[in-house]
């Protein structure tokens, strides 16, 4: 019985681990997304703690000292936030392309499979004319034999 080989297994096998690499890829850039989404939001709780002590501190005893260095703080607050915000931006656009490439990849596989396929349907087609041919050689040897 006759074995399918496909020429192009080594190439497909090369696709296959560059995709795999892709979602690895992928998968890190997914977890730096999150993770930066994680300190942005500490950061906002962190700045609305600030904004709730200074207004506590403007309806108190007015500490000027204290009012300032609480308004400093929220303003650092809202420096950190906004760089945070270009740092998650950044992240985003990273996951963006980390996905696109896993895109391009994943078609690139699929095209070597669905290659790879339809030669195994030529060969299973082949493998049958063959065994037809064979049959009927056989089918006309014994016929002949017996006149």
């Amino acid at each position: 019985m006759a074995k399918f080989k496909y020429k192009l297994q080594s190439v497909l096998d090369i696709k296959e681990k560059m995709e795999s690499q892709e979602k690895i890829a992928y998968g890190l850039a997914t977890a730096k997304v999150l993770e930066e989404q994680e300190v942005l939001q500490k950061l906002m709780i962190q700045k609305a703690g600030y904004d709730r002590k200074a207004r506590e501190l403007v309806k108190g005893d007015m500490d000027l000292l204290e009012i300032r260095a609480c308004r400093n703080a929220v303003d650092t607050m809202k420096a950190r936030i906004r760089n945070q915000m270009i740092e998650l931006h950044r992240a985003q656009k990273q996951q963006e392309i980390a996905r696109n490439r896993l895109n391009a990849v994943m078609i690139e596989r699929k095209t070597y499979e669905k290659l790879r396929e339809h030669k195994m349907e030529e060969f299973k087609h082949e493998l049958l004319l063959e065994e037809n041919k064979e049959i009927d050689q056989l089918v006309s040897y014994t016929y002949s034999q017996n006149e």
